[in-house]
């Protein structure tokens, strides 16, 4: 016998392993004997071969006909009604195997909803006839299983019959029945019609309020926070019934049923915000008054005995079980601990009453937390985490700071006892709380840290404190001590060294590492190099130098120890030698050996090399010359790795070397480094090159004669080709601008100049091409300006070329464009006012066919007024006033009000206004527009004159207001524009004025029919839609409003705008696309509310098709405007998904499904998944900010 059961098993396996595999073809005939021989081996009187008989009917089941899954059902739904309980399970979890390899609906398969429909007959009278109770718990968990599997919306026709079934369950006398039966329901309320839910719902609400049997009644609350969980966003409707029935039932005196009550207040919380919002009162109410509910306990005695307090709080490290209390009667912990968890998620969704929770909960918090046990004090430090949490969001910080000065001394009178508290779990919980309240409010602990260094000592010293509780003693020690000043630990060096040097030692690496970062910021306590430090000329360290080097020497020298040890040992001992080196003359010799010896190791190069950096860097003036002719070779040899970490601190390293060491860095040394710099000044890495640019700026100072090395060679050639790159900007073009400066100052004057400009196409009568961006020429000038400075003898002679070159008839456009942009930036510094023809040949420049050109002649008087504004600025207002090249002077004016001083401009600033406002009404909006540019940067000159002047031309709030009604559609475009830029900028001035601002805001986002209007041109038909960049300034305004005013906005009225913008044109879907996902990390729960309506236009637009008539019609554009429009709803589409439970929705999940039977829709959303890091979020929004505020 026991030989046939070994041939059965290896042969199920076999079989099993063929059905596994894609290749495997049954004919009608081998599929009828596989399923008979399989549906037999399940009743197979060995258990391992029958557990491997289900196992072969997952494969098995996408290999055979419909009509043979169907046999296999109805088999294991027979066989699960067995009196045999092994056959009745086995049978069970057959079915459950077979639910789940059942194909998607969205995949045109019938099978699924066949196969589900057979099932539910079966099951729900299996669950009705309540015969055997193992039976009804197998079905309702099969039940729950198919239901959950998104396989509801299949089984519309059977819900009100799995309804009618499973309501008669939540009375059943067996509690595990009855709790079955709420998990089916859960399931069923996603996917169920209205009237089935509506059924569900008065059910649930007649018999709470007929309230027959306590029992039952806690039974209903459960089911109701579980529909609530599941979806609240269709149980919201009924709360004004649902919740003053729960609040009625916390007033029983039942602690399980109190706690159930809790449990639904937090669902509702989570799960139904705008519903549940003129709740929360008394949601907080009663939950604060169950926070300290306990009846073996009195709080109202503030003078409690702290060997009472003992009693609750000996056991010493609670895991968390819920057996908390030895007295099985006793229930109130749970009722607290259900509190504490409703109070969390209010504090986590409302953070608009943030100043009410540190007036009424935290205080009660801290009552708390004096007397409750080790797990209930994790649940109240979560709390509080959250509490503090909600204080970074922006704007929100200042009001702990400045409305709630007496939090923290309450805060750390509760905690400074417990922190010597036997509990382990009490005391992480202390570290943990007191870690949050410093990153929330740094240095707020400045008076307290007397009160706590004594606690956290004990825990270090504490030989049965764990290693989990050292290294959050250690994590708390370390952020106290980088947000507070030096000064306030010089009383308590004494006492915490010696426990600080024994967890350096300890044998944990964990805990060494975390004690290594402690030990580097106390001897930045000890001895602070800055000389603005409190104290610290009266602190001598000198009695700790010992102790701190001598342990983290030994943890340096070792070689078998773990990579982050290694790491953190160097870096302390950078500080060290950095802070304390000049304590530590024998031993620095030997200490730098080693840095060159963890120099040569690929591991810890990078982070020796920041500490050559730190050390370079000390105003101690550490004697590095014994280690620098070996150092820097090897450093000159980073600079090839690929390594970009490496490649940026060795630039950053030996930069400060040359400052500082210069007599000691030999021309071989450079030499060394600048073979290995051509390849790193490239506009690849724009932040490399920067470096790299600044090292050779501190090389001109400290070695000019190396710099003759440049001319001809690679270095120069990298220089020009990056001068020409329309990405130099930012700090990579200050530090080539400085780079000029330098050169120039060190005597190599014009001649260095001479790559760049010559081949920028500046030969004088050059015909060849022009540079391939303007950027490139705007960066030459910036160059030339630069030397000039530098080389003022010789400036005038440029100039002069300059204006030869822009006069000559013969000079192509692109060298007209760099001479003038060259005197622009020159003028811009020196006055330029002795060349006589400068303004007339500027002038003449307006007239240039190239707007390019004209531009640039704008830019250029506008700059070269800077630098003499009495010459040069009556003269530009002159023109305006005269000349009919408005627009251009207009600029010019623009640039000289941008960049010249306050005190020079100031003298002019009336005639320059009276001037602006004779140009307020020009017939051409552009003219309209530099002029209020120009109105605007003039006001900020001297804002209380010019402010009130501003406002006297209907510019004021109430006036502002208007705009947004007046019947000229630009005005309301250029009104809303104004308002993104305060709400971008400037929120509290508009924070005030959103209730009047929003509901016309949102009346933008609407599309008006009358005003789309048709325009024939030739045989065809084009529609014109005059409201869309209306539409698109509100739907910018309102993507500004998530980042600077959430807090005062409703967010379901706001998703109701965004999911219109979801079904209108190309640009406002681009618009709202980048909304929703940033409303999925901001408002998660919101979202999934709304989630069913959201997915809908998300799915068309993903599936619309390019209409393709003719060749004329379906031009490329539009397919690649397709194309990006489905890429950037499916990164809508990710970023929902990642809310929890997203998933859950029927909707999305068959829009998943349908996402991944496309092969194109799978391929898009792949990738998109793959790159859709933090990362890459932040840079969507960062792109949105730039396109809106160019």
């Amino acid at each position: 016998a026991d030989f046939h059961c070994i041939f059965r098993f290896m042969a199920t396996n076999d079989l099993m392993t063929e059905l596994q595999k894609d290749s495997i073809k049954l004919d009608d005939d081998s599929e009828r004997k596989v399923v008979r021989m399989i549906l037999k081996l399940l009743e197979d009187k060995n258990g391992e071969v029958q557990n491997l008989a289900v196992k072969c009917l997952g494969p098995l089941v996408s290999k055979v006909k419909e009509y043979q899954v169907e046999t296999i059902v109805d088999t294991l739904c027979t066989n699960m009604l067995s009196d045999k309980e092994q056959l009745r399970d086995i049978s069970s979890i057959g079915l459950k195997t077979v639910i789940g390899e059942l194909p998607p609906a969205s995949s045109g398969s019938a099978l699924a909803a066949s196969v589900c429909k057979k099932i539910t007959g079966r099951l729900t009278s299996a669950i009705a006839k309540q015969e055997d109770v193992s039976v009804q718990l197998e079905a309702l968990d099969i039940m729950a299983d198919m239901l959950c599997r998104y396989l509801g919306g299949l089984l519309v026709n059977f819900h009100p019959s799995i309804l009618s079934c499973l309501l008669p369950q939540l009375t059943s006398p067996r509690l595990a029945v009855r709790k079955r039966t709420i998990m089916a329901l859960g399931h069923l309320v996603m996917s169920c019609g209205n009237l089935v839910f509506i059924d569900l719902i008065e059910h649930l609400l007649t018999e709470l309020g007929r309230n027959d049997n306590m029992s039952t009644t806690r039974t209903y609350i459960q089911c109701t926070a579980a529909i609530s969980r599941q979806a609240g966003h269709r149980i919201g409707e009924y709360l004004e019934k649902i919740i003053p029935l729960v609040v009625k039932f916390c007033n029983v005196d039942d602690d399980e049923l109190r706690e159930y009550c809790i449990q639904a207040f937090e669902s509702f919380v989570r799960r139904c915000p705008k519903e549940v919002y003129q709740h929360v009162p008394t949601i907080i109410s009663i939950c604060l008054r169950y926070l300290t509910y306990d009846p073996n306990y009195n709080f109202d005695d503030e003078d409690e005995d702290d060997n009472a307090m003992d009693a609750e709080q000996n056991d010493e490290d609670y895991q968390g079980s819920d057996d908390e209390y030895s007295d099985d009667d006793d229930m109130s912990w749970k009722v607290r601990r259900a509190a504490a968890k409703c109070l969390d998620a209010v504090v986590s969704t409302r953070h608009e009453m943030l100043p009410e929770f540190y007036r009424s909960v935290s205080p009660a918090l801290v009552c708390r937390f004096k007397v409750s046990s080790a797990s209930f004090n994790s649940i109240v430090t979560s709390l509080f985490i959250s509490l503090f949490l909600v204080s970074l969001h922006p704007g929100l910080r200042v009001s702990i700071n400045v409305s709630h000065p007496m939090q923290v001394p309450m805060i750390v009178k509760a905690l400074h006892k417990q922190l010597k508290e036997k509990s382990v779990k009490t005391r992480q919980c202390c570290f943990n709380m007191l870690t949050e309240l410093v990153n929330v409010l740094p240095g707020a602990l400045t008076q307290h840290i007397p009160v706590l260094i004594p606690g956290i000592i004990f825990s270090l010293n504490d030989k049965s404190s764990s290693s989990n509780l050292k290294i959050d003693a250690l994590a708390c020690l370390h952020v106290i001590m980088v947000t507070h000043p030096a000064h306030a630990f010089h009383a308590h060096v004494p006492a915490l060294v010696p426990p600080v040097v024994a967890c350096v030692g300890d044998p944990f690496y964990k805990i060494t590492s975390e004690a290594l970062l402690v030990t580097q910021q106390l001897v930045k306590v000890i001895r602070p190099l800055d000389n603005q430090s409190e104290g610290s000329d009266s602190f001598d360290p000198s009695p700790y130098i010992n102790d701190l080097f001598t342990c983290t020497i030994r943890r340096l020298k070792a070689a078998d120890i773990d990579q982050e040890v290694k790491e953190r040992a160097i870096s302390c001992m950078g500080q060290i030698i950095c802070n304390l080196g000049d304590r530590l003359p024998t031993e620095l010799p030997g200490t730098l050996l080693i840095f060159l010896e963890r120099l040569k190791n690929e591991i810890t190069r990078l982070t020796t090399v920041k500490a050559l950096t730190m050390i370079a860097g000390s105003p101690l003036k550490i004697d590095l010359r014994p280690v620098l002719p070996d150092a820097v070779p090897i450093l000159a040899s980073f600079l090839r790795k690929n390594q970009r970490a490496l490649k940026l601190c060795t630039l950053a390293a030996l930069d400060i070397l040359l400052r500082n060491y210069s007599s000691a860095v030999t021309p071989v040394m450079v030499d060394a480094v600048l073979a290995e710099l051509p390849p790193l000044i490239s506009e690849s890495d724009m932040h490399v090159s920067q470096m790299a640019l600044s090292f050779l700026s501190t090389l001109a100072v400290t070695h000019p004669s190396s710099l003759g090395q440049l001319s001809g060679g690679n270095i120069l050639q990298q220089l020009i080709a990056l001068v020409r790159s329309p990405l130099l900007q930012g700090g990579a073009l200050a530090a080539m601008l400085d780079f000029y400066q330098v050169k120039g100052r060190m005597g190599h004057s014009w001649s260095g100049l001479h790559g760049p400009v010559e081949d920028a196409d500046w030969s004088r009568y050059s015909q060849s091409a022009a540079l391939p961006h303007k950027q490139a020429y705007c960066s030459i000038a910036k160059c030339v300006a630069a030397l000039t400075r530098a080389c003022p003898t010789e400036g005038p002679a440029v100039v002069g070329q300059f204006i030869q070159d822009v006069k000559n008839s013969r000079s192509t456009d692109s060298i007209r464009l760099l001479a003038l942009l060259s005197l622009g930036e020159v003028g811009h510094h020196v006055d330029l006012s002795s060349q006589p023809e400068l303004k007339t040949v500027i002038l003449d420049a307006f007239s240039s066919s190239s707007e390019e050109v004209k531009s640039a002649a704008s830019y250029a008087l506008g700059s070269i007024a800077v630098g003499n504004l009495p010459e040069y600025l009556p003269f530009v207002l002159q023109e305006i006033s005269s000349s009919k090249r408005q627009y251009l002077l207009l600029h010019s004016l623009k640039e000289i009000i941008s960049s010249a001083s306050v005190s020079g401009l100031k003298p002019y600033v009336e005639s320059v206004w009276s001037l602006l406002l004779k140009h307020c009404e020009c017939q051409e909006e552009g003219t309209r527009n530099v002029v209020a540019e120009c109105l605007g940067k003039l006001t900020l000159i001297d804002p209380e004159t010019l402010l009130p002047l501003l406002f006297s031309l209907k510019l004021s709030s109430g006036d502002f207001l208007k705009t947004l009604e007046d019947p000229d559609l630009n005005v309301r475009r250029v009104a809303l524009v104004t308002f993104n830029s305060a709400a971008h900028n400037k929120p509290s001035l508009i924070r005030e004025l959103l209730d009047s601002v929003l509901p016309q805001l949102y009346n933008e986002t609407k599309v008006r029919k009358e005003l789309i209007r048709e325009v024939e041109m030739g045989p065809f038909k084009h529609t014109v839609d005059d409201g869309l960049d209306l539409r698109k300034a509100a739907f910018e305004c309102m993507y500004t409003l998530l980042d600077s005013c959430l807090d005062r906005l409703d967010i379901f009225t706001f998703l109701n705008h965004v999911e219109d913008g979801l079904k209108d044109h190309y640009d406002i879907k681009m618009l709202t696309f980048l909304m929703l996902a940033r409303l999925s990390s901001l408002c998660p729960s919101a979202v999934l509310q709304r989630l069913d309506r959201l997915v809908e236009p998300l799915r068309a637009t993903c599936t619309t098709k390019v209409h393709a008539y003719s060749l004329q019609n379906s031009v490329k554009q539009e397919f690649e405007k397709q194309d990006e429009l489905k890429r950037s709803a499916m990164r809508a589409v990710v970023a929902l998904l990642t809310i929890p439970e997203a998933e859950k929705s029927p909707l999305m999940s068959e829009f998943q499904s349908q996402i991944s039977s496309n092969q194109e829709l799978a391929a898009i959303f792949d990738s998109i998944q793959r790159d859709s890091s933090s990362a890459n979020m932040e840079s969507m929004d960062n792109q949105l900010k730039d396109d809106i505020f160019p």
